[in-house]
Protein backbone atom coordinates (compact mmCIF):
# COMPACT_ATOMS: atom_id res chain seq x y z
CA UNK A 1 0.00 0.00 0.00
CA UNK A 2 3.22 2.61 0.88
CA UNK A 3 4.44 2.08 -2.84
CA UNK A 4 0.53 3.29 -3.98
CA UNK A 5 0.43 5.95 -1.48
CA UNK A 6 4.08 7.04 -2.31
CA UNK A 7 2.90 7.72 -5.86
CA UNK A 8 4.44 11.40 -6.19
CA UNK A 9 7.52 10.28 -4.96
CA UNK A 10 7.97 7.87 -7.60
CA UNK A 11 6.62 10.21 -10.64
CA UNK A 12 9.36 12.66 -8.62
CA UNK A 13 11.77 9.77 -9.68
CA UNK A 14 10.98 9.46 -12.88
CA UNK A 15 11.26 12.86 -13.58
CA UNK A 16 14.30 13.59 -12.41
CA UNK A 17 16.31 10.67 -14.15
CA UNK A 18 14.27 11.40 -17.35
CA UNK A 19 15.10 14.66 -16.97
CA UNK A 20 18.94 14.21 -16.26
CA UNK A 21 19.04 11.81 -19.61
CA UNK A 22 17.49 14.49 -21.92
CA UNK A 23 19.31 17.32 -20.76
CA UNK A 24 22.83 15.39 -21.29
CA UNK A 25 21.82 13.48 -24.39
CA UNK A 26 19.93 15.84 -26.28
CA UNK A 27 20.56 19.02 -25.26
CA UNK A 28 23.60 19.30 -24.24
CA UNK A 29 25.14 19.31 -27.92
CA UNK A 30 22.29 22.28 -29.07
CA UNK A 31 22.57 24.42 -25.81
CA UNK A 32 25.57 23.53 -23.88
CA UNK A 33 25.34 26.23 -21.54
CA UNK A 34 21.70 25.56 -20.39
CA UNK A 35 21.76 22.44 -20.30
CA UNK A 36 24.66 22.60 -17.99
CA UNK A 37 22.61 25.00 -15.68
CA UNK A 38 19.63 22.74 -15.90
CA UNK A 39 21.42 19.50 -14.67
CA UNK A 40 22.66 21.58 -12.07
CA UNK A 41 19.07 21.95 -10.83
CA UNK A 42 18.46 18.00 -11.13
CA UNK A 43 21.29 17.31 -9.63
CA UNK A 44 19.99 18.68 -6.91
CA UNK A 45 16.86 17.61 -7.16
CA UNK A 46 18.54 14.22 -6.77
CA UNK A 47 19.96 14.67 -3.52
CA UNK A 48 16.67 16.09 -2.32
CA UNK A 49 15.13 12.66 -3.33
CA UNK A 50 17.88 10.66 -1.74
CA UNK A 51 17.20 12.46 1.76
CA UNK A 52 13.73 10.96 1.06
CA UNK A 53 14.98 7.58 0.45
CA UNK A 54 17.09 7.84 3.56
CA UNK A 55 13.67 8.20 5.43
CA UNK A 56 11.90 5.34 3.86
CA UNK A 57 10.45 6.78 1.00
CA UNK A 58 9.21 5.82 -1.92
CA UNK A 59 9.81 1.82 -0.25
CA UNK A 60 10.08 0.69 3.46
CA UNK A 61 13.23 -1.36 1.66
CA UNK A 62 16.62 0.76 2.68
CA UNK A 63 17.95 -1.60 0.25
CA UNK A 64 15.58 -0.92 -2.67
CA UNK A 65 16.05 2.86 -1.97
CA UNK A 66 19.47 2.53 -2.09
CA UNK A 67 19.46 0.99 -5.50
CA UNK A 68 16.83 3.78 -6.69
CA UNK A 69 18.94 6.91 -5.42
CA UNK A 70 22.27 5.40 -4.77
CA UNK A 71 23.59 6.66 -8.60
CA UNK A 72 26.06 9.40 -7.35
CA UNK A 73 24.70 12.33 -9.81
CA UNK A 74 26.46 14.89 -7.26
CA UNK A 75 29.62 12.97 -6.99
CA UNK A 76 30.52 14.06 -3.56
CA UNK A 77 28.91 11.57 -0.73
CA UNK A 78 28.90 7.99 -0.19
CA UNK A 79 25.11 7.62 -0.35
CA UNK A 80 25.49 5.06 2.34
CA UNK A 81 27.81 6.96 4.48
CA UNK A 82 25.25 10.06 3.98
CA UNK A 83 22.40 8.24 5.30
CA UNK A 84 24.36 6.86 8.55
CA UNK A 85 25.37 10.71 9.77
CA UNK A 86 21.66 11.74 8.48
CA UNK A 87 19.96 9.30 10.79
CA UNK A 88 22.35 10.43 13.39
CA UNK A 89 22.01 14.07 12.36
CA UNK A 90 18.42 13.70 13.64
CA UNK A 91 18.71 12.96 17.07
CA UNK A 92 17.23 16.42 17.75
CA UNK A 93 18.33 16.95 22.05
CA UNK A 94 21.82 16.80 20.05
CA UNK A 95 21.47 19.32 17.23
CA UNK A 96 23.82 21.89 16.33
CA UNK A 97 26.57 20.00 18.48
CA UNK A 98 29.63 19.74 17.27
CA UNK A 99 30.93 16.45 18.57
CA UNK A 100 27.53 14.81 18.51
CA UNK A 101 25.95 16.01 15.34
CA UNK A 102 27.60 15.00 11.90
CA UNK A 103 25.82 18.12 10.08
CA UNK A 104 26.63 20.64 12.49
CA UNK A 105 28.67 23.76 11.26
CA UNK A 106 29.67 24.84 14.82
CA UNK A 107 33.17 24.48 16.22
CA UNK A 108 34.50 23.63 19.89
CA UNK A 109 36.85 26.57 20.97
CA UNK A 110 39.46 23.54 21.84
CA UNK A 111 39.47 22.30 17.82
CA UNK A 112 39.12 25.69 16.63
CA UNK A 113 42.34 27.06 18.27
CA UNK A 114 44.06 24.49 16.70
CA UNK A 115 43.33 24.99 12.99
CA UNK A 116 45.52 27.09 11.02
CA UNK A 117 44.86 30.33 10.06
CA UNK A 118 44.37 29.42 6.33
CA UNK A 119 41.24 26.89 7.97
CA UNK A 120 39.98 28.85 10.13
CA UNK A 121 39.94 31.60 7.08
CA UNK A 122 38.28 29.23 4.48
CA UNK A 123 35.60 28.16 7.45
CA UNK A 124 34.61 32.13 8.14
CA UNK A 125 34.08 32.75 4.55
CA UNK A 126 32.14 29.69 4.34
CA UNK A 127 30.31 30.45 7.11
CA UNK A 128 28.77 33.35 4.62
CA UNK A 129 25.99 32.67 1.80
CA UNK A 130 28.01 33.80 -0.67
CA UNK A 131 30.96 31.63 0.52
CA UNK A 132 28.56 28.68 1.19
CA UNK A 133 27.94 28.88 -2.32
CA UNK A 134 31.32 29.06 -3.57
CA UNK A 135 33.08 26.91 -1.32
CA UNK A 136 30.16 25.13 0.40
CA UNK A 137 30.42 21.73 -1.93
CA UNK A 138 34.08 21.58 -1.35
CA UNK A 139 34.09 22.52 2.49
CA UNK A 140 31.65 20.19 2.70
CA UNK A 141 33.04 17.38 0.73
CA UNK A 142 37.15 17.80 1.98
CA UNK A 143 35.78 17.52 5.77
CA UNK A 144 33.47 14.38 5.09
CA UNK A 145 36.17 12.68 3.40
CA UNK A 146 38.98 13.14 6.39
CA UNK A 147 36.88 12.20 9.07
CA UNK A 148 36.02 8.62 6.70
CA UNK A 149 39.84 8.22 5.77
CA UNK A 150 40.07 8.38 9.81
CA UNK A 151 37.60 5.42 10.43
CA UNK A 152 39.16 3.62 7.05
CA UNK A 153 42.51 3.76 8.32
CA UNK A 154 40.85 2.88 11.89
CA UNK A 155 39.73 -0.17 10.56
CA UNK A 156 36.15 0.57 9.95
CA UNK A 157 35.02 -1.72 6.92
CA UNK A 158 31.49 -0.70 6.60
CA UNK A 159 33.01 3.01 5.98
CA UNK A 160 35.55 1.28 3.35
CA UNK A 161 32.83 -0.08 1.64
CA UNK A 162 30.58 2.39 1.58
CA UNK A 163 33.63 4.60 -0.20
CA UNK A 164 34.07 1.62 -2.40
CA UNK A 165 31.11 1.46 -3.67
CA UNK A 166 30.82 5.23 -4.32
CA UNK A 167 33.67 4.90 -5.97
CA UNK A 168 32.66 2.48 -8.67
CA UNK A 169 29.49 4.71 -8.53
CA UNK A 170 31.70 7.29 -9.70
CA UNK A 171 32.96 5.41 -12.55
CA UNK A 172 29.75 4.73 -14.16
CA UNK A 173 28.30 8.15 -13.65
CA UNK A 174 31.55 9.45 -15.65
CA UNK A 175 31.04 6.80 -18.24
CA UNK A 176 27.38 8.09 -18.90
CA UNK A 177 28.52 11.63 -19.00
CA UNK A 178 31.45 10.84 -20.92
CA UNK A 179 30.21 8.79 -23.41
CA UNK A 180 26.66 8.79 -23.47
CA UNK A 181 26.20 12.71 -23.13
CA UNK A 182 29.63 13.69 -24.27
CA UNK A 183 30.41 15.71 -21.60
CA UNK A 184 34.02 16.14 -20.44
CA UNK A 185 33.82 14.50 -17.03
CA UNK A 186 35.99 17.32 -16.11
CA UNK A 187 33.44 20.19 -16.77
CA UNK A 188 30.33 17.95 -15.01
CA UNK A 189 31.95 17.66 -11.98
CA UNK A 190 32.64 21.35 -11.95
CA UNK A 191 29.71 22.35 -13.59
CA UNK A 192 26.39 20.43 -12.59
CA UNK A 193 27.76 18.41 -9.82
CA UNK A 194 28.93 21.27 -7.91
CA UNK A 195 26.50 24.01 -8.60
CA UNK A 196 23.98 21.45 -7.65
CA UNK A 197 25.45 20.48 -4.24
CA UNK A 198 25.53 24.05 -4.23
CA UNK A 199 22.10 24.81 -4.23
CA UNK A 200 21.46 22.19 -1.43
CA UNK A 201 24.10 23.99 0.78
CA UNK A 202 21.50 26.86 0.49
CA UNK A 203 18.76 25.08 1.99
CA UNK A 204 21.19 23.45 4.97
CA UNK A 205 22.71 27.26 5.16
CA UNK A 206 20.74 28.05 8.28
CA UNK A 207 18.79 25.26 8.85
CA UNK A 208 19.87 24.98 12.31
CA UNK A 209 20.90 27.55 15.47
CA UNK A 210 21.76 27.11 18.50
CA UNK A 211 18.93 27.42 20.63
CA UNK A 212 18.81 25.70 24.61
CA UNK A 213 15.51 24.36 23.70
CA UNK A 214 15.83 21.58 21.01
CA UNK A 215 12.88 22.64 19.51
CA UNK A 216 14.24 26.08 18.88
CA UNK A 217 17.18 24.78 17.25
CA UNK A 218 15.48 24.00 13.09
CA UNK A 219 14.17 27.07 10.88
CA UNK A 220 11.20 27.12 9.18
CA UNK A 221 11.51 29.07 5.40
CA UNK A 222 7.69 29.55 4.76
CA UNK A 223 7.77 30.62 1.37
CA UNK A 224 9.99 29.98 -1.89
CA UNK A 225 9.70 29.06 -5.83
CA UNK A 226 12.90 26.78 -4.65
CA UNK A 227 10.68 24.78 -1.88
CA UNK A 228 9.98 21.91 -4.04
CA UNK A 229 13.55 21.55 -5.45
CA UNK A 230 14.60 21.50 -1.72
CA UNK A 231 11.49 18.65 -1.83
CA UNK A 232 9.41 21.13 0.83
CA UNK A 233 12.94 20.61 3.53
CA UNK A 234 12.44 24.05 4.05
CA UNK A 235 9.64 23.64 6.28
CA UNK A 236 12.25 21.85 8.37
CA UNK A 237 11.14 22.28 12.16
CA UNK A 238 7.63 20.07 10.91
CA UNK A 239 10.34 17.28 8.73
CA UNK A 240 12.30 17.20 12.45
CA UNK A 241 9.12 16.56 14.24
CA UNK A 242 7.36 14.18 11.76
CA UNK A 243 10.49 12.53 9.81
CA UNK A 244 8.83 9.68 8.74
CA UNK A 245 6.03 11.67 6.88
CA UNK A 246 6.74 12.13 2.65
CA UNK A 247 7.35 15.58 1.64
CA UNK A 248 4.10 16.01 -0.32
CA UNK A 249 2.32 16.03 3.07
CA UNK A 250 4.63 18.86 4.54
CA UNK A 251 2.75 21.80 3.32
CA UNK A 252 -0.31 21.03 4.81
CA UNK A 253 0.84 19.66 7.72
CA UNK A 254 2.33 23.07 8.26
CA UNK A 255 -0.83 25.34 7.43
CA UNK A 256 -2.52 22.57 9.69
CA UNK A 257 -0.68 23.80 12.58
CA UNK A 258 1.58 27.12 11.01
CA UNK A 259 1.05 29.07 14.94
CA UNK A 260 2.03 25.99 16.59
CA UNK A 261 4.84 25.61 14.18
CA UNK A 262 5.88 28.71 14.71
CA UNK A 263 5.79 28.80 18.40
CA UNK A 264 7.32 25.45 18.74
CA UNK A 265 10.95 26.42 17.44
CA UNK A 266 10.62 29.88 19.02
CA UNK A 267 10.44 31.92 16.06
CA UNK A 268 12.97 30.51 13.89
CA UNK A 269 11.04 31.84 10.59
CA UNK A 270 12.25 33.60 7.47
CA UNK A 271 9.72 34.24 5.11
CA UNK A 272 11.55 32.99 1.69
CA UNK A 273 15.64 32.16 0.92
CA UNK A 274 15.68 35.57 -0.45
CA UNK A 275 15.40 37.04 3.16
CA UNK A 276 18.72 35.24 4.16
CA UNK A 277 20.49 35.70 0.98
CA UNK A 278 20.15 39.53 1.18
CA UNK A 279 21.07 39.29 5.31
CA UNK A 280 23.75 36.79 5.14
CA UNK A 281 25.21 37.26 1.57
CA UNK A 282 28.74 38.85 2.60
CA UNK A 283 28.51 38.40 6.78
CA UNK A 284 28.13 35.41 9.04
CA UNK A 285 24.74 34.96 10.50
CA UNK A 286 26.43 33.76 13.69
CA UNK A 287 29.69 32.90 15.24
CA UNK A 288 31.32 29.58 14.33
CA UNK A 289 31.94 28.80 18.17
CA UNK A 290 29.45 26.72 20.10
CA UNK A 291 28.40 28.41 22.75
CA UNK A 292 28.02 25.16 24.50
CA UNK A 293 31.96 25.03 24.20
CA UNK A 294 32.55 28.67 24.36
CA UNK A 295 32.49 31.36 26.86
CA UNK A 296 31.22 33.81 24.32
CA UNK A 297 27.97 33.45 23.47
CA UNK A 298 26.73 33.21 20.43
CA UNK A 299 23.92 35.81 18.53
CA UNK A 300 20.64 34.42 17.86
CA UNK A 301 18.56 35.04 14.91
CA UNK A 302 15.09 35.32 15.70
Amino acid sequence: MQAIAEWPTWLALLGCYTSWVLLGYLFYSAHPLLALVCMAVTVAFHSSLQHEAIHGHPTPSALFNEVLVGLPLGLAYPYRRYRTSHLQHHHDDALTDPHQDPESYYWDRANWVHLGFFWRFLLTLNNTVLGRLLLGPLVGSIRFFWQDLALIRAGNRTVRRAWVIHALSILLVAAIVTYGFHIPFWLYAIGPAYAGNALIALRSYCEHRWHEAPDGRTIIVEKSFLSFLFLYNNLHVVHHALPGEPWFRMPSLYKQNREQWQIQNRGYVYRGYHKIIWQYLLRSKEPLLHPAYSPQPAREQS
